[in-house]
Order: structure tokens, then sequence, then C-alpha cells
């Protein structure tokens, strides 16, 4: 953590404990709205293999999502241009994690079309090319089942960090078997553990946890316990290929233990070690690992 993000903190903290002795319910909503806002990135240009793949679009509850499609190359083509071969079944949707966007991802955009994939990436609301600010689990499942249903179906999926989570939470709720594959590195499993971690940081006492927890629930009608890729496992029929670093500082690998004494059948875990959140998904390695199971 460098000096300026410190010292953001350190103002938030400081904001959001004046306003508990006023009220601890307007410190918990305000706390909600911060958890719920990724920091914006400078936008940088995308990679030129975005400007291949095909711009989609669509309006979700008032945000503007877009993202890419990319067609396996048909090689005896004359224009050089993405066509869909006969018959073209394989799709795989990328869903990355939070503070994150598809343009991270180029590297398995390239690997899959090279095994024959159609490839779909879209950027959450508040991510990315997407408009927004603010994005929380039922958007984005939100998101997924929109893309599926728009483009589907799609029996491939992979998710990083957040997007893990979203694709599980989307999983659970459809029909598949175990032809379907899905992908996880370094998934959020808790989203009470997300939450656990943000109050640590804000110093942000039990009242307002509380209010936190009940502004959720008045929401979404469920509680952050019921956001859990572990519960959600019980309803997924699909081979899992999960990969986790042990370093990782942003979803632990302790959160991993009871999916892991859970004795799926359908789940494959690999550990890895010294990559960490961010450059497990980026390692050689990793990707010829999701490549080769997909």
């Amino acid at each position: 953590m460098n000096f300026k993000q410190k010292l953001a903190i350190g103002y938030t903290r400081a904001r959001l404990h004046i306003l508990t002795l006023v009220s601890p319910r307007r410190a918990a909503k305000k706390a909600f709205s911060l958890f719920c806002t990724p920091r914006r990135k400078s936008g940088k240009k995308l990679p030129p293999l975005f400007d291949k793949g095909e711009k989609l679009s669509f309006h979700l509850e008032g945000h503007s999502v877009r993202g890419h499609r990319w067609l396996p190359r048909q090689a005896s083509t004359d224009t050089g241009k993405n066509v869909c071969p006969p018959a073209c079944s394989k799709k795989v949707l990328i869903a990355h994690g939070f503070e994150s966007s598809s343009r991270n991802f180029e590297q398995y955009v390239h690997a899959f079309l090279k095994k024959g994939y159609e490839v779909l990436a879209f950027d959450a609301p508040a991510h990315g090319q997407s408009g927004g600010r603010r994005i929380t689990l039922p958007l984005y499942v939100d998101m997924i089942r929109t893309i599926y249903d728009r483009y589907g179906p799609i029996h491939s999926f992979m998710g990083h960090s957040l997007g893990g989570l979203a694709l599980s939470l989307f999983l659970e709720s459809i029909a598949h078997d175990r032809s379907t594959r899905l992908v996880l590195v370094s998934p959020a499993v808790e989203a009470v553990s997300a939450v656990d971690m943000f109050f640590q940081i804000l110093e942000l006492d039990d009242e307002v946890r509380t209010a936190f927890d009940e502004y959720e629930y008045r929401l979404f009608g469920r509680p952050f316990s019921w956001f859990s890729l572990r519960r959600a496992l019980h309803g997924i029929k699909a081979e899992v290929l999960w990969l986790h670093d042990e370093d990782d500082d942003i979803t632990p690998l302790a959160d991993t233990l009871p999916v892991r004494k859970d004795g799926h059948s359908t789940i494959r875990f690999i550990l890895t070690k010294g990559l960490g959140h961010r450059k497990i998904y980026r390692d050689g390695e990793v990707i010829r690992q999701v490549v080769a199971f997909l």
C-alpha cells in the first residue's frame, strides 16, 4: 500500500468515524456505498486484439455494459476477419475481478481462440469500458445471466476473484451438467470475508456492522452469508478447476479449506506459491493449465 492509498484510507476512516457519532445507520449506508465502489484506473488504450473483436453492448439496470466477442479464425478466409466455422458451438465466457477489466485477459483470449473457442468478455458495471459507479454481486450475476441469454448457450466459464464467485452464483441457478466447465482463479469464496476485511481496514465498530448487514439484507433479501462459493458449489454439477495461491492476501487460502474438506469429486484444486492474487492469472503455467482443462 503506497502513501496516497494510506492517506485516502485514513481520510475515509476519519469521515466514517465522525458520521458514526451522528448516526451509525447513515455511516453503514455510506460504508456500503464505498464497499461497492471500485477505484477507476486511468483509461488505457485497449490492446490491438480488442479492435479485432466484435463490440457488444446492452443496458442493465440503467448501466451501459460493454464487451467483446471473438470468433475462431477460419484459416481459409481471404478477408482475414474472424469467421465462425460451421457448427461453431464452443463458447467461453471470461469474468474479471473487482477493480479489474476484460483487457487484463488478453492472453486467455488468444489461447482460447487457438483452441477453437468463441470468446466472450465483458466489463462489469463500474469497470473498464462499462458505465456505472458501483458493482454488487447480484448486479454482476444479472450481467452474466443477460450475456448467457443473449449470446449463449455457453458451456465453459472462467472467472477471477469476484468474477469467479459471480459465475458460481449464476451457474447454480441454471440447468447444466458435468459437460459444463468452470475455471476459478483465486475466486472470492465468502462475501462475509470481504466485508470483514473492509471493516478491519476502516476500523468500524459492531454497531455500524450490524446496520451494514441489515441495509444489505433490505436491498437484496439475502444475508451476506448466502453469497458463498462453498454454498453455491453444492448446486453446481460442472467440472471445476480451481487455482489458488498460498500467498493470496485478497482472497485468503484459509477460505478454501472448508471447500476442500467437503470433498467434491468434480473439483480439482491446484495450489501455487509466490504469485499472490493478481499475478496468478497472468502466469504462463496457470494459463496453460486453464486452456488444457477447457
